[in-house]
Protein backbone atom coordinates (compact mmCIF):
# COMPACT_ATOMS: atom_id res chain seq x y z
CA UNK A 1 0.00 0.00 0.00
CA UNK A 2 1.29 3.30 -0.90
CA UNK A 3 1.93 5.52 1.82
CA UNK A 4 1.57 9.27 0.82
CA UNK A 5 1.96 12.52 2.55
CA UNK A 6 -0.37 14.81 3.65
CA UNK A 7 0.47 17.64 0.92
CA UNK A 8 0.50 14.55 -1.86
CA UNK A 9 -3.19 13.23 -0.84
CA UNK A 10 -4.51 17.19 -0.73
CA UNK A 11 -3.07 17.35 -4.07
CA UNK A 12 -4.24 14.16 -5.59
CA UNK A 13 -8.19 15.53 -4.69
CA UNK A 14 -10.22 17.66 -7.22
CA UNK A 15 -11.32 20.68 -4.88
CA UNK A 16 -15.01 21.68 -5.86
CA UNK A 17 -15.28 25.66 -6.55
CA UNK A 18 -15.82 27.46 -3.45
CA UNK A 19 -19.10 29.22 -5.15
CA UNK A 20 -20.18 25.82 -5.13
CA UNK A 21 -19.24 24.93 -1.53
CA UNK A 22 -20.55 27.90 -0.07
CA UNK A 23 -24.16 27.24 -1.40
CA UNK A 24 -24.13 24.16 1.10
CA UNK A 25 -24.43 26.26 3.70
CA UNK A 26 -26.83 28.89 1.95
CA UNK A 27 -23.98 31.30 0.89
CA UNK A 28 -25.00 33.28 -2.57
CA UNK A 29 -22.00 33.90 -4.87
CA UNK A 30 -22.35 38.03 -4.01
CA UNK A 31 -21.71 37.51 -1.11
CA UNK A 32 -18.00 36.00 -1.80
CA UNK A 33 -14.62 37.93 -2.65
CA UNK A 34 -12.60 34.98 -4.64
CA UNK A 35 -8.98 34.49 -4.13
CA UNK A 36 -8.87 32.28 -7.32
CA UNK A 37 -11.81 29.66 -7.71
CA UNK A 38 -10.92 27.86 -4.45
CA UNK A 39 -10.78 30.43 -1.28
CA UNK A 40 -12.74 33.20 -1.07
CA UNK A 41 -13.83 36.04 1.56
CA UNK A 42 -17.11 35.43 3.01
CA UNK A 43 -18.58 39.04 3.61
CA UNK A 44 -19.40 39.01 7.33
CA UNK A 45 -22.45 41.08 6.70
CA UNK A 46 -24.21 37.78 5.56
CA UNK A 47 -25.06 37.37 9.04
CA UNK A 48 -27.77 39.98 8.71
CA UNK A 49 -29.75 38.19 6.56
CA UNK A 50 -30.13 35.30 8.44
CA UNK A 51 -31.11 36.86 11.92
CA UNK A 52 -34.54 34.81 11.75
CA UNK A 53 -32.63 31.53 11.53
CA UNK A 54 -31.77 29.73 15.01
CA UNK A 55 -28.11 29.10 15.35
CA UNK A 56 -26.56 25.69 14.91
CA UNK A 57 -24.43 23.51 17.80
CA UNK A 58 -21.45 24.72 18.52
CA UNK A 59 -18.81 21.66 19.15
CA UNK A 60 -15.72 22.52 21.13
CA UNK A 61 -13.05 20.21 20.06
CA UNK A 62 -9.83 20.03 22.67
CA UNK A 63 -7.29 17.48 23.76
CA UNK A 64 -5.19 16.00 26.38
CA UNK A 65 -1.84 17.73 27.06
CA UNK A 66 0.30 17.93 23.83
CA UNK A 67 3.45 15.69 23.59
CA UNK A 68 6.04 15.17 20.74
CA UNK A 69 3.72 11.84 19.66
CA UNK A 70 1.30 14.36 18.91
CA UNK A 71 -2.61 13.88 19.34
CA UNK A 72 -4.24 14.99 16.16
CA UNK A 73 -6.83 17.48 17.13
CA UNK A 74 -7.38 19.69 14.08
CA UNK A 75 -7.31 16.33 11.82
CA UNK A 76 -10.17 15.44 14.28
CA UNK A 77 -11.86 18.63 13.94
CA UNK A 78 -12.30 17.83 10.26
CA UNK A 79 -12.95 14.69 10.44
CA UNK A 80 -15.86 14.96 12.85
CA UNK A 81 -17.00 17.96 10.37
CA UNK A 82 -17.00 15.32 7.25
CA UNK A 83 -18.63 12.91 9.33
CA UNK A 84 -21.32 14.77 10.37
CA UNK A 85 -21.24 15.84 6.62
CA UNK A 86 -21.42 11.83 6.12
CA UNK A 87 -24.24 11.30 8.09
CA UNK A 88 -26.11 14.07 6.01
CA UNK A 89 -26.16 16.77 8.49
CA UNK A 90 -25.61 20.93 7.10
CA UNK A 91 -22.30 20.96 9.16
CA UNK A 92 -19.30 23.31 8.58
CA UNK A 93 -16.00 23.94 10.62
CA UNK A 94 -14.12 26.87 12.14
CA UNK A 95 -10.70 26.93 12.98
CA UNK A 96 -7.40 29.48 13.30
CA UNK A 97 -5.23 30.02 10.22
CA UNK A 98 -1.81 29.09 10.76
CA UNK A 99 1.60 31.27 11.55
CA UNK A 100 4.42 31.23 9.50
CA UNK A 101 6.75 30.31 12.46
CA UNK A 102 5.77 27.20 12.89
CA UNK A 103 5.31 26.02 9.93
CA UNK A 104 8.80 26.10 9.06
CA UNK A 105 9.48 25.27 12.73
CA UNK A 106 8.65 22.14 14.28
CA UNK A 107 4.76 22.13 15.02
CA UNK A 108 3.52 22.28 11.38
CA UNK A 109 0.43 23.84 9.95
CA UNK A 110 -2.99 23.86 10.71
CA UNK A 111 -4.51 22.28 7.85
CA UNK A 112 -5.02 18.79 9.39
CA UNK A 113 -3.80 15.45 8.27
CA UNK A 114 -4.17 12.35 6.01
CA UNK A 115 -7.88 11.92 4.52
CA UNK A 116 -9.21 14.66 7.09
CA UNK A 117 -7.52 17.99 5.49
CA UNK A 118 -8.67 21.43 4.48
CA UNK A 119 -7.58 22.46 1.43
CA UNK A 120 -5.80 24.02 -0.68
CA UNK A 121 -3.12 23.20 2.12
CA UNK A 122 -0.43 24.86 0.95
CA UNK A 123 -2.38 27.79 0.36
CA UNK A 124 -3.47 27.85 3.49
CA UNK A 125 -0.45 26.98 4.83
CA UNK A 126 1.71 29.98 3.91
CA UNK A 127 0.23 33.44 2.79
CA UNK A 128 -3.53 32.20 2.38
CA UNK A 129 -5.50 35.48 2.15
CA UNK A 130 -3.05 37.76 3.63
CA UNK A 131 -4.78 38.69 7.04
CA UNK A 132 -1.38 38.14 8.83
CA UNK A 133 0.15 40.49 7.18
CA UNK A 134 -2.43 42.98 7.10
CA UNK A 135 -2.50 42.24 10.98
CA UNK A 136 1.57 42.77 10.82
CA UNK A 137 1.14 45.86 8.96
CA UNK A 138 -1.16 47.77 11.35
CA UNK A 139 0.84 46.10 14.29
CA UNK A 140 3.82 48.37 12.77
CA UNK A 141 1.76 51.19 11.85
CA UNK A 142 0.80 51.36 15.16
CA UNK A 143 4.75 51.32 16.59
CA UNK A 144 6.15 53.79 13.96
CA UNK A 145 3.35 56.28 15.26
CA UNK A 146 4.38 55.89 18.84
CA UNK A 147 8.08 56.50 17.79
CA UNK A 148 6.78 59.39 15.50
CA UNK A 149 5.09 60.85 17.78
CA UNK A 150 8.15 61.25 20.66
CA UNK A 151 10.12 62.06 17.63
CA UNK A 152 7.95 65.43 16.56
CA UNK A 153 7.66 66.77 20.48
CA UNK A 154 5.81 64.04 22.69
CA UNK A 155 3.10 66.01 23.50
CA UNK A 156 1.52 63.34 25.39
CA UNK A 157 4.51 62.99 27.56
CA UNK A 158 5.16 59.15 26.58
CA UNK A 159 8.00 57.56 28.60
CA UNK A 160 10.23 56.18 26.31
CA UNK A 161 11.38 53.64 28.98
CA UNK A 162 7.31 52.38 29.18
CA UNK A 163 6.32 51.68 25.80
CA UNK A 164 4.77 48.06 26.01
CA UNK A 165 3.78 48.26 22.51
CA UNK A 166 6.35 45.71 19.93
CA UNK A 167 6.92 45.35 16.47
CA UNK A 168 5.65 42.06 15.11
CA UNK A 169 7.01 39.46 12.53
CA UNK A 170 4.97 36.56 11.45
CA UNK A 171 8.32 34.21 11.93
CA UNK A 172 10.01 32.41 14.71
CA UNK A 173 12.84 34.63 14.94
CA UNK A 174 14.95 35.19 18.65
CA UNK A 175 17.47 37.28 17.62
CA UNK A 176 14.96 39.99 17.56
CA UNK A 177 13.38 39.23 20.78
CA UNK A 178 15.94 41.93 22.80
CA UNK A 179 17.01 44.48 20.65
CA UNK A 180 18.17 48.17 20.51
CA UNK A 181 16.56 50.66 18.24
CA UNK A 182 16.78 54.52 17.62
CA UNK A 183 20.68 54.69 17.14
CA UNK A 184 22.72 57.19 15.01
CA UNK A 185 21.30 60.78 16.38
CA UNK A 186 18.16 62.07 16.93
CA UNK A 187 16.78 62.13 13.31
CA UNK A 188 16.58 58.28 13.03
CA UNK A 189 14.59 58.48 16.68
CA UNK A 190 15.02 58.18 20.41
CA UNK A 191 17.40 55.16 21.25
CA UNK A 192 15.68 52.55 23.54
CA UNK A 193 15.50 48.74 24.58
CA UNK A 194 12.78 47.00 22.43
CA UNK A 195 11.74 43.92 20.86
CA UNK A 196 9.61 42.33 18.43
CA UNK A 197 7.02 39.83 19.00
CA UNK A 198 5.43 36.97 16.86
CA UNK A 199 2.58 38.42 14.92
CA UNK A 200 0.05 35.57 16.91
CA UNK A 201 0.81 37.63 19.82
CA UNK A 202 0.51 40.99 18.58
CA UNK A 203 -2.98 42.50 20.87
CA UNK A 204 -4.28 43.08 17.11
CA UNK A 205 -4.56 39.58 16.67
CA UNK A 206 -6.69 39.08 19.76
CA UNK A 207 -8.79 42.65 19.10
CA UNK A 208 -9.55 41.09 15.38
CA UNK A 209 -10.66 37.68 16.99
CA UNK A 210 -12.80 39.08 19.31
CA UNK A 211 -14.87 42.00 16.88
CA UNK A 212 -18.14 41.60 16.50
CA UNK A 213 -18.11 43.75 13.54
CA UNK A 214 -16.27 46.95 11.68
CA UNK A 215 -17.07 49.87 14.19
CA UNK A 216 -16.61 47.32 17.56
CA UNK A 217 -12.95 46.58 16.09
CA UNK A 218 -12.57 50.14 15.56
CA UNK A 219 -13.51 50.88 19.42
CA UNK A 220 -11.68 48.27 20.64
CA UNK A 221 -8.31 49.19 18.39
CA UNK A 222 -8.71 52.89 20.09
CA UNK A 223 -8.70 51.33 23.54
CA UNK A 224 -5.44 49.77 23.16
CA UNK A 225 -2.84 50.77 25.66
CA UNK A 226 0.37 51.29 23.60
CA UNK A 227 2.47 52.82 26.60
CA UNK A 228 2.49 54.79 29.82
CA UNK A 229 3.10 58.64 30.14
CA UNK A 230 5.72 60.25 32.51
CA UNK A 231 3.15 60.10 35.55
CA UNK A 232 2.23 56.69 34.77
CA UNK A 233 -0.74 57.19 32.99
CA UNK A 234 -1.94 54.66 30.07
CA UNK A 235 -1.81 56.20 26.69
CA UNK A 236 -4.14 54.84 23.70
CA UNK A 237 -3.96 54.02 20.47
CA UNK A 238 -6.92 56.61 20.60
CA UNK A 239 -4.74 59.33 21.80
CA UNK A 240 -2.68 58.75 18.62
CA UNK A 241 -5.49 58.93 16.28
CA UNK A 242 -4.26 55.74 15.06
CA UNK A 243 -7.70 53.54 15.10
CA UNK A 244 -8.96 55.03 11.55
CA UNK A 245 -5.66 54.16 9.57
CA UNK A 246 -5.37 50.77 11.78
CA UNK A 247 -9.12 49.30 10.97
CA UNK A 248 -8.37 50.77 7.55
CA UNK A 249 -5.62 48.27 6.78
CA UNK A 250 -7.73 45.53 8.45
CA UNK A 251 -10.85 46.40 6.42
CA UNK A 252 -10.37 43.27 4.49
CA UNK A 253 -8.73 40.67 7.12
CA UNK A 254 -11.79 40.82 8.76
CA UNK A 255 -14.20 39.18 7.13
CA UNK A 256 -13.78 35.24 7.27
CA UNK A 257 -12.01 33.10 4.89
CA UNK A 258 -13.86 30.22 3.45
CA UNK A 259 -12.52 26.89 1.83
CA UNK A 260 -13.51 23.46 2.04
CA UNK A 261 -12.28 20.04 3.65
CA UNK A 262 -11.24 17.28 1.31
CA UNK A 263 -14.89 16.23 1.43
CA UNK A 264 -16.59 19.52 0.29
CA UNK A 265 -17.58 20.81 3.87
CA UNK A 266 -17.23 24.10 4.36
CA UNK A 267 -14.46 25.26 6.30
CA UNK A 268 -14.27 29.14 7.75
CA UNK A 269 -10.71 29.86 8.34
CA UNK A 270 -9.97 33.20 10.26
CA UNK A 271 -7.08 34.75 12.83
CA UNK A 272 -4.87 32.31 14.70
CA UNK A 273 -3.72 33.99 18.16
CA UNK A 274 -1.49 31.18 19.93
CA UNK A 275 -3.06 29.08 22.83
CA UNK A 276 0.43 29.43 24.88
CA UNK A 277 0.62 33.38 24.51
CA UNK A 278 -3.05 34.51 23.72
CA UNK A 279 -6.12 33.07 23.45
CA UNK A 280 -5.52 30.24 20.83
CA UNK A 281 -9.55 30.53 19.02
CA UNK A 282 -10.80 31.46 15.92
CA UNK A 283 -12.89 34.84 15.27
CA UNK A 284 -16.15 34.94 16.77
CA UNK A 285 -17.23 36.92 13.42
CA UNK A 286 -16.31 33.27 11.55
CA UNK A 287 -17.77 31.07 14.42
CA UNK A 288 -21.14 33.03 14.60
CA UNK A 289 -21.31 33.28 10.49
CA UNK A 290 -20.79 29.44 10.44
CA UNK A 291 -23.34 29.23 13.46
CA UNK A 292 -25.95 31.19 11.14
CA UNK A 293 -25.39 28.56 8.05
CA UNK A 294 -24.89 25.26 9.25
CA UNK A 295 -26.62 22.82 11.96
CA UNK A 296 -23.66 21.75 13.34
CA UNK A 297 -20.17 23.67 13.64
CA UNK A 298 -17.15 22.33 14.75
CA UNK A 299 -14.09 24.53 16.10
CA UNK A 300 -11.17 24.36 18.43
CA UNK A 301 -9.93 25.74 21.49
CA UNK A 302 -5.72 25.76 20.97
CA UNK A 303 -3.56 23.19 22.84
CA UNK A 304 -4.81 21.10 25.97
CA UNK A 305 -8.38 21.69 27.63
CA UNK A 306 -6.77 23.36 30.66
CA UNK A 307 -5.05 26.16 27.72
CA UNK A 308 -7.16 26.35 24.90
CA UNK A 309 -10.74 25.25 25.91
CA UNK A 310 -10.22 27.45 29.47
CA UNK A 311 -9.90 30.63 27.05
CA UNK A 312 -12.73 29.48 24.52
CA UNK A 313 -14.69 29.70 27.79
CA UNK A 314 -13.20 32.29 29.98
CA UNK A 315 -12.39 34.85 26.97
CA UNK A 316 -14.36 33.95 23.78
CA UNK A 317 -17.50 32.35 25.13
CA UNK A 318 -17.90 35.33 28.11
CA UNK A 319 -17.23 38.25 25.50
CA UNK A 320 -19.12 36.65 23.02
CA UNK A 321 -21.82 34.87 24.57
CA UNK A 322 -21.73 31.65 22.35
CA UNK A 323 -22.08 28.66 24.32
CA UNK A 324 -21.09 25.40 23.22
CA UNK A 325 -23.47 22.36 23.15
CA UNK A 326 -20.48 19.36 23.67
CA UNK A 327 -16.84 18.84 23.41
CA UNK A 328 -14.78 16.85 21.95
CA UNK A 329 -11.36 15.41 23.68
CA UNK A 330 -9.10 14.02 21.84
CA UNK A 331 -6.11 11.95 22.91
CA UNK A 332 -3.94 9.50 21.28
CA UNK A 333 -2.30 5.88 22.83
CA UNK A 334 1.08 7.15 22.28
CA UNK A 335 0.88 10.49 23.93
CA UNK A 336 -0.87 8.77 26.88
CA UNK A 337 2.24 6.65 27.04
CA UNK A 338 4.75 9.20 26.88
CA UNK A 339 2.57 11.22 29.94
CA UNK A 340 3.20 7.37 31.80
CA UNK A 341 6.91 8.15 31.05
CA UNK A 342 7.75 6.14 27.91
CA UNK A 343 10.24 8.23 25.85
CA UNK A 344 9.33 8.86 22.32
CA UNK A 345 11.36 6.44 20.45
CA UNK A 346 9.66 3.68 23.17
CA UNK A 347 6.56 3.90 21.77
CA UNK A 348 6.15 1.60 19.17
CA UNK A 349 5.25 -1.68 21.25
CA UNK A 350 2.27 -2.59 23.90
CA UNK A 351 2.57 -1.22 27.00
CA UNK A 352 -0.72 -1.38 28.99
CA UNK A 353 1.02 0.17 32.02
CA UNK A 354 2.60 3.08 30.46
CA UNK A 355 -0.80 3.53 29.54
CA UNK A 356 -2.36 3.32 32.61
CA UNK A 357 0.10 5.97 34.16
CA UNK A 358 -0.53 8.23 32.04
CA UNK A 359 -4.46 7.96 32.43
CA UNK A 360 -4.01 10.69 34.95
CA UNK A 361 -3.82 13.32 32.39
CA UNK A 362 -6.49 12.36 30.50
CA UNK A 363 -9.05 12.14 33.43
CA UNK A 364 -7.71 15.99 34.69
CA UNK A 365 -8.79 16.87 31.48
CA UNK A 366 -12.17 14.94 31.91
CA UNK A 367 -12.82 16.40 35.04
CA UNK A 368 -12.15 19.99 34.34
CA UNK A 369 -14.78 19.79 31.25
CA UNK A 370 -17.52 18.24 33.25
CA UNK A 371 -17.39 19.66 36.45
CA UNK A 372 -15.47 22.49 35.72
CA UNK A 373 -16.72 23.96 32.20
CA UNK A 374 -20.01 21.97 33.07
CA UNK A 375 -20.12 20.54 29.52
CA UNK A 376 -20.78 17.28 28.12
CA UNK A 377 -17.34 15.20 26.82
CA UNK A 378 -16.88 12.37 24.75
CA UNK A 379 -13.28 11.25 24.43
CA UNK A 380 -12.18 10.39 20.94
CA UNK A 381 -9.12 8.25 20.02
CA UNK A 382 -7.11 9.18 17.48
CA UNK A 383 -6.52 5.60 15.69
CA UNK A 384 -2.98 4.47 15.26
CA UNK A 385 -2.18 1.37 13.82
CA UNK A 386 0.15 -0.32 16.49
CA UNK A 387 -2.56 0.86 18.94
CA UNK A 388 -4.01 -2.57 20.76
CA UNK A 389 -6.96 -3.52 22.16
CA UNK A 390 -5.65 -4.11 25.58
CA UNK A 391 -4.18 -0.69 25.47
CA UNK A 392 -7.50 0.81 24.14
CA UNK A 393 -9.30 -1.14 26.21
CA UNK A 394 -7.78 0.14 29.17
CA UNK A 395 -8.83 3.95 28.23
CA UNK A 396 -12.39 2.55 27.78
CA UNK A 397 -12.36 1.58 31.43
CA UNK A 398 -10.70 4.62 32.94
CA UNK A 399 -13.32 6.62 31.07
CA UNK A 400 -16.50 4.50 31.94
CA UNK A 401 -15.67 5.62 35.42
CA UNK A 402 -16.80 9.25 34.85
CA UNK A 403 -19.16 8.31 32.30
CA UNK A 404 -17.57 9.27 29.40
CA UNK A 405 -17.84 6.95 26.56
CA UNK A 406 -14.55 6.47 24.04
CA UNK A 407 -15.00 6.92 20.52
CA UNK A 408 -12.31 5.53 17.88
CA UNK A 409 -11.69 7.95 15.37
CA UNK A 410 -10.54 6.68 12.16
CA UNK A 411 -10.35 10.31 10.29
CA UNK A 412 -6.96 10.50 9.22
CA UNK A 413 -7.30 7.16 7.02
CA UNK A 414 -10.46 6.81 6.17
CA UNK A 415 -12.00 10.89 6.55
CA UNK A 416 -15.44 11.56 6.72
CA UNK A 417 -16.35 7.60 7.42
CA UNK A 418 -14.01 7.04 9.63
CA UNK A 419 -15.71 10.11 11.73
CA UNK A 420 -18.79 8.60 11.44
CA UNK A 421 -18.90 6.99 15.06
CA UNK A 422 -17.97 10.10 16.60
CA UNK A 423 -20.14 12.29 14.89
CA UNK A 424 -23.15 10.25 16.36
CA UNK A 425 -21.73 10.42 19.72
CA UNK A 426 -21.73 14.52 19.41
CA UNK A 427 -25.04 14.33 18.23
CA UNK A 428 -26.09 12.50 20.78
CA UNK A 429 -24.21 15.04 23.71
CA UNK A 430 -25.21 18.34 21.61
CA UNK A 431 -28.90 17.48 22.25
CA UNK A 432 -28.48 16.99 26.37
CA UNK A 433 -28.90 19.80 28.58
CA UNK A 434 -25.29 21.53 30.66
CA UNK A 435 -24.59 23.26 33.00
CA UNK A 436 -22.48 25.54 31.11
CA UNK A 437 -20.22 27.70 33.37
CA UNK A 438 -16.91 29.88 34.02
CA UNK A 439 -14.10 29.49 35.62
CA UNK A 440 -14.30 32.51 37.65
CA UNK A 441 -16.51 35.18 38.06
CA UNK A 442 -15.68 38.81 36.59
CA UNK A 443 -16.31 40.30 39.82
CA UNK A 444 -13.34 38.19 41.99
CA UNK A 445 -10.15 40.13 42.33
CA UNK A 446 -7.26 39.06 39.51
CA UNK A 447 -5.81 37.13 42.43
CA UNK A 448 -8.71 35.14 43.13
CA UNK A 449 -9.02 34.49 39.31
CA UNK A 450 -5.52 33.59 39.02
CA UNK A 451 -5.69 31.41 41.87
CA UNK A 452 -9.11 29.54 40.44
CA UNK A 453 -7.17 29.16 37.26
CA UNK A 454 -4.72 27.20 39.33
CA UNK A 455 -6.65 25.49 41.31
CA UNK A 456 -9.83 24.39 39.55
CA UNK A 457 -8.38 24.07 35.87
CA UNK A 458 -4.26 23.24 37.00
CA UNK A 459 -5.12 21.26 40.21
CA UNK A 460 -2.20 23.25 41.53
CA UNK A 461 -1.91 24.89 45.01
CA UNK A 462 -2.13 28.97 43.77
CA UNK A 463 -0.61 31.86 41.61
CA UNK A 464 2.57 33.16 42.86
CA UNK A 465 3.61 36.94 41.55
CA UNK A 466 6.58 38.48 41.27
CA UNK A 467 7.44 41.74 42.36
CA UNK A 468 7.08 43.32 39.26
CA UNK A 469 3.76 41.41 38.66
CA UNK A 470 2.81 42.43 42.31
CA UNK A 471 3.05 45.94 41.18
CA UNK A 472 1.12 45.45 38.13
CA UNK A 473 -1.28 43.97 39.77
CA UNK A 474 -2.04 46.89 41.77
CA UNK A 475 -1.57 49.45 39.29
CA UNK A 476 -4.20 47.37 36.86
CA UNK A 477 -6.68 47.52 39.74
CA UNK A 478 -6.78 50.58 40.27
CA UNK A 479 -7.06 52.15 37.11
CA UNK A 480 -10.17 49.86 36.13
CA UNK A 481 -9.29 46.44 34.84
CA UNK A 482 -9.55 43.89 37.58
CA UNK A 483 -12.97 42.56 36.54
CA UNK A 484 -11.22 41.20 32.74
CA UNK A 485 -10.96 38.06 32.07
CA UNK A 486 -7.06 36.70 32.41
CA UNK A 487 -5.49 35.45 29.71
CA UNK A 488 -2.90 32.27 30.90
CA UNK A 489 0.75 32.48 28.78
CA UNK A 490 1.74 29.56 29.90
CA UNK A 491 3.43 26.37 28.80
CA UNK A 492 0.97 23.95 26.91
CA UNK A 493 3.11 20.71 27.60
CA UNK A 494 2.21 20.85 31.59
CA UNK A 495 -0.73 21.42 33.65
CA UNK A 496 2.18 23.31 35.71
CA UNK A 497 4.20 26.38 34.50
CA UNK A 498 7.38 23.39 34.15
CA UNK A 499 7.57 21.96 30.39
CA UNK A 500 8.98 18.29 32.31
CA UNK A 501 6.44 17.88 34.77
CA UNK A 502 3.98 15.63 32.54
CA UNK A 503 0.96 13.64 33.16
CA UNK A 504 -1.37 15.32 36.39
CA UNK A 505 1.49 16.75 38.68
CA UNK A 506 0.33 18.07 41.75
CA UNK A 507 0.97 20.50 45.15
CA UNK A 508 2.89 23.06 42.27
CA UNK A 509 2.46 26.91 42.22
CA UNK A 510 2.23 29.22 39.17
CA UNK A 511 4.53 31.80 39.20
CA UNK A 512 3.29 34.87 37.31
CA UNK A 513 6.73 37.32 36.59
CA UNK A 514 4.24 39.66 34.30
CA UNK A 515 0.74 41.09 34.13
CA UNK A 516 -0.25 43.04 31.08
CA UNK A 517 -3.47 44.36 30.05
CA UNK A 518 -4.81 43.83 26.72
CA UNK A 519 -7.65 46.41 27.14
CA UNK A 520 -8.95 46.72 23.36
CA UNK A 521 -8.89 42.72 23.29
CA UNK A 522 -10.51 42.82 26.73
CA UNK A 523 -8.06 40.67 28.75
CA UNK A 524 -5.26 40.75 30.89
CA UNK A 525 -2.31 38.60 30.04
CA UNK A 526 -0.36 36.63 32.72
CA UNK A 527 3.05 35.54 31.54
CA UNK A 528 4.09 32.88 33.56
CA UNK A 529 7.79 30.39 33.52
CA UNK A 530 9.57 31.33 31.00
CA UNK A 531 7.45 31.28 28.35
CA UNK A 532 8.65 33.64 25.36
CA UNK A 533 6.07 35.77 22.68
CA UNK A 534 8.48 35.27 20.59
CA UNK A 535 9.60 31.72 19.28
CA UNK A 536 12.68 30.52 18.18
CA UNK A 537 13.75 27.97 15.17
CA UNK A 538 14.48 24.17 15.98
CA UNK A 539 18.10 22.89 15.22
CA UNK A 540 16.68 21.46 12.04
CA UNK A 541 13.42 23.55 10.94
CA UNK A 542 11.21 22.38 8.64
CA UNK A 543 11.91 24.68 6.11
CA UNK A 544 15.24 22.46 5.51
CA UNK A 545 12.67 20.48 3.69
CA UNK A 546 10.26 22.69 1.85
CA UNK A 547 10.88 22.90 -1.85
CA UNK A 548 8.77 24.12 -5.07
CA UNK A 549 9.67 22.67 -8.93
CA UNK A 550 9.34 24.66 -12.08
CA UNK A 551 5.50 24.12 -12.40
CA UNK A 552 5.15 25.61 -8.73
CA UNK A 553 4.30 22.57 -7.27
CA UNK A 554 5.14 22.58 -3.64
CA UNK A 555 6.64 19.41 -1.72
CA UNK A 556 8.37 19.12 1.77
CA UNK A 557 5.13 20.66 3.42
CA UNK A 558 3.88 17.74 5.44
Amino acid sequence: MEILTDIEIASRVEMKPIVEVAKKVGIEEDSLSLYGKYKAKVDMNTMKKATDKEDGKLILVTAITPTPAGEGKTTTSVGLADGLSYLGKKAAIALREPSLGPVFGVKGGAAGGGYAQVVPMEDINLHFTGDFHAIGAANNLMAALIDNHIHHGNELGIDARNITWKRVVDMNDRQLRHIVNGLQGRTNGVPREDGYDITVASEIMAVLCLANDMIDLKEKLGKMIVAYNYQGQPVTAAQLKAQGALAALLKDAIHPNMVQTLEGTPAFIHGGPFANIAHGCNSVIATKLALKHADYVVTEGGFGADLGAEKFIDIKCRLSGLRPSAVVLVATIRALKMHGGVDKKELAGENVEAVLKGLPNLDKHIQNIQEVYGLPVVVAINKFPLDTEAELKAVEEACQKRNVEVVLSDVWANGGKGGKDLAEKVIELAEKENNFKFVYDEEDSIQEKLDKIVQKVYGGRKAVLEGKAKKQMKELTELGFASYPICMAKTQYSFSDDPKKLGAPKDFDITIRNLKVSAGAGFIVALTGDVMTMPGLPKAPASEKIDVDAEGNITGLF
